[in-house]
Order: C-alpha cells, then sequence, then structure tokens
C-alpha cells in the first residue's frame, strides 16, 4: 500500500467544514474511511464527489450533485 491509496475527487472544487484543502478538487488519504467520510461530509456547488481506490483505478464511493433548489416549496 502507498501513502495514497485512495482520492477524493471531483470536477469542481470541494468545500466542507472537514475538507483540508480549500478550493482543491481533489485529496489524497490512505484510508479508505476516512476518504469516504470526508467525501460524505464535503459539498460542491454542481458536481458528484468521488473516492477512488488508487492503485486499481475503482470508484468505491460516489456522492451525487446536489439538486438545486429542491428545498424550494413556493
Amino acid at each position: 500500500m502507498t501513502a495514497a491509496d485512495y482520492r477524493i475527487e471531483s470536477s469542481q472544487p470541494i468545500a466542507g467544514r472537514f475538507w483540508p484543502a480549500a478550493g482543491s478538487m481533489e485529496w489524497a488519504v490512505k484510508d479508505r474511511a476516512l476518504a469516504v467520510s470526508l467525501a460524505v461530509k464535503s459539498h460542491t456547488a454542481s458536481s458528484e464527489i468521488r473516492v477512488v481506490h488508487v492503485p486499481t483505478g475503482e470508484v468505491v464511493f460516489r456522492k451525487p450533485a446536489e439538486a438545486q433548489g429542491r428545498w424550494n416549496d413556493d
């Protein structure tokens, strides 16, 4: 295993309370649980967030893009 076995990525900048690199579109971590936890608690303007297992290229988690205006009941 390498120092960065999982990559959290998106096509837009990722933000969130626990996101360690403000404005970046990817972050590499060693632990799968940490990668998925960070992805779950993060968000983008309108793009999905993925966790990729770097050695195999397998996407192990996807968080879909949030629907715009989904809470408007007007």
